[in-house]
């Protein structure tokens, strides 16, 4: 092939003769400018970064979720801690109340601690250890060497125990109302609280 038949690496083909002559069709092989490249790059670092923010937005909501669901369940763990205590006479009726109505329970939001020997947690006589989540470590499994622990530093409790109003508007000597609250206080959504209320009666 005559090297005028090549433009490049592209074969062309003649398309006329005029007087003898073959015109030749020359094709110009086609490929990406630099500023078209570099316009691409540009669009797939914005998609990446798009990707990447999303998936932190991702990764926020899900620590969230973790946090709501230990506080719902933590304020349940609280209430029917104080109903085992006065079912099985750990703590009388009249120690059911606040401190500051002379009973065992501390008044305000309190830090999430362990209970003490008395098994009731937002008492006096609670441990000075922080309540924690347990989550398996690298092998799977729970209760060996590589778990991981993580303190509930983030997470305050208050139980607060009120006299019922019977129909009558008069406080009922035989039963009191009993609110637990888990604040749970995360960055960027503030704080929230999360409550469950229920009845103690001097009568088992």
């Amino acid at each position: 092939m005559d090297p005028d038949e090549q433009w490049g690496s592209v074969p062309v083909e003649p398309i006329r003769s005029i007087k003898g002559k073959t015109l030749q069709l020359r094709v110009r092989q086609g490929g990406f400018s630099l500023i078209e490249a570099t316009f691409a790059a540009l669009i797939l670092v914005i998609g990446l970064l798009a990707l990447a923010g999303l998936f932190g937005q991702s990764l926020t909501s899900l620590q969230n979720t973790r946090e709501d669901l230990i506080a719902k369940q933590k304020a349940r763990e609280a209430l029917e801690a104080v109903y085992s205590a006065r079912n099985d006479a750990t703590v009388g009726f009249a120690g059911i109340q606040n401190v500051s109505n002379g009973g065992i329970f501390l008044d305000g939001f309190q830090p999430m601690f362990l209970a003490g020997p008395n098994g009731i947690v937002g008492t006096q006589g609670q441990s000075a250890v922080l309540d924690r989540q347990v989550l398996p470590g690298k092998d799977g499994l729970m209760n060996t060497a590589d778990d991981e622990v993580i303190p509930l530093s983030n997470l305050q409790r208050q139980i607060l125990i009120q006299p019922l109003i019977d129909s009558t508007g008069n406080i009922s000597p035989d039963i009191r109302q009993i609110s637990v609250t888990v604040q749970v206080t995360s960055p960027g959504r503030g704080a929230r609280n999360y409550t469950v209320t229920g009845y103690v009666s001097r009568f088992q």
